[in-house]
């Protein structure tokens, strides 16, 4: 079995990780208080944004490459819309992995309560969205026809 990605897909999935992310840390939506229970400023934020955004885009492309990847795998075993299969998958793979994995660490560095749910809200979030553009984007290959 050939695996085949939407690398267009791909790409936009990452963009509309960024997205999410501009909107759900932005002051008036999660962003005071996300800079409040972690100690990190705006001003801290805005002098050092080049590094944490160039790994930003490369975390996003890779999550979106694993995610388009695991959605090709489920979406042949399954056989669903595309869409319904990438939302699906995205959201076992938040669950499975980004959720639970931020929930332990969280826990052992006693991070508080409200930070872990909206770093794990962002997460939902942010995957979701990626799973609905891979989702619509589909394979970028032509269906066979029987």
């Amino acid at each position: 079995m050939t695996v085949e990605v939407n690398y267009v897909g791909v790409v936009l999935a990452a963009a509309s990780s960024l997205a999410v992310g501009y909107i759900w840390y932005a002051p008036k939506v999660f962003g005071n208080r996300w800079s409040k229970l972690t100690g990190v400023t705006q001003g801290q934020l805005k002098k050092g944004m080049v590094r944490p955004l160039l790994i930003m885009v490369a975390a996003s492309l890779i999550t979106a490459y694993i995610l388009a990847h695991v959605t090709f795998l489920a979406h042949d075993f399954f056989r669903n819309s595309f869409l319904q299969d990438a939302v699906t998958t995205a959201f076992w793979l938040w669950l499975g992995l980004a959720a639970m994995r931020l929930l332990a660490h969280d826990v052992f560095e006693r991070r508080p309560t409200q930070l872990t749910l909206i770093n794990v809200a962002n997460d939902f979030t942010t995957i979701i969205a990626m799973g609905v553009v891979i989702g619509l984007a589909g394979t970028g290959v032509a269906p066979v026809v029987a």
